[in-house]
């Protein structure tokens, strides 16, 4: 099967977190590099990821979405939900089909809340949650189809990003989600996991 540029870059990027991840050398990047950007097949790129965590299973790339091809980003635009999620000694969840606002703001006191984007939708290309935690907890769940920038602090406690999904960075077409906040006596967790993308997702307020 033939390849395109689109899909070429996707092979390179690839390459490029391969680097910064020390999985291979400059070298070796560039030999890599010189190979893809001749290949004309995808047969002719499986030895270049042959040995990465690469672009699929099998080792072939797969074909290009809307969003490897830099087009708009389908799951931007839609009412906004809800701007915030409170839990005071009670819990709090945001989940399932859902449009993250521009800027949401969730407080956990002695509670926790828990918000899911892998079905969601974005009202903005860039979306803000500011995340407040005082001896409670706040768990963000983020897929790995979206770029995410984790900004918070942890006093007496934890604010931190753990990338369960292990893939490269989404392009720059996709959502944006930036996280800040507090954490007191208290944990803000965010997981970057895969996206769950097996159904549609609907517009909710």
């Amino acid at each position: 099967m033939r390849i395109s540029d689109a899909d070429r870059e996707r092979v390179a990027q690839v390459l490029h977190t391969a680097l910064s991840e020390g999985r291979i050398t400059v070298n070796e990047l560039e030999e890599r590099l010189s190979t893809v950007y001749a290949a004309k097949t995808a047969g002719d790129l499986k030895p270049v990821t042959a040995d990465l965590p690469a672009v699929g299973a099998s080792g072939v790339i797969e074909p290009a979405t809307t969003r490897a091809l830099g087009l708009p980003d389908e799951r931007i635009g839609g009412h906004p939900g809800s701007p915030a999620s409170v839990a005071i000694m009670s819990g709090a969840t945001r989940k399932g089909s859902w449009v993250l606002p521009p800027q949401h703001n969730s407080f956990a006191f002695w509670g926790g809340v828990d918000i899911d984007l892998r079905r969601a939708r974005f009202a903005e290309k860039d979306c803000t949650i500011t995340a407040v935690a005082i001896m409670g907890g706040i768990d963000i769940v983020v897929p790995d189809d979206v770029n995410v920038e984790v900004t918070g602090v942890g006093f007496m406690g934890a604010f931190e990003l753990q990338d369960k999904a292990g893939t490269p960075p989404a392009p720059p077409t996709a959502p944006t989600v930036r996280i800040n906040g507090l954490a007191f006596w208290a944990g803000v967790t965010v997981y970057r996991k895969p996206a769950k993308r097996d159904e549609s997702p609907q517009l909710e307020a």
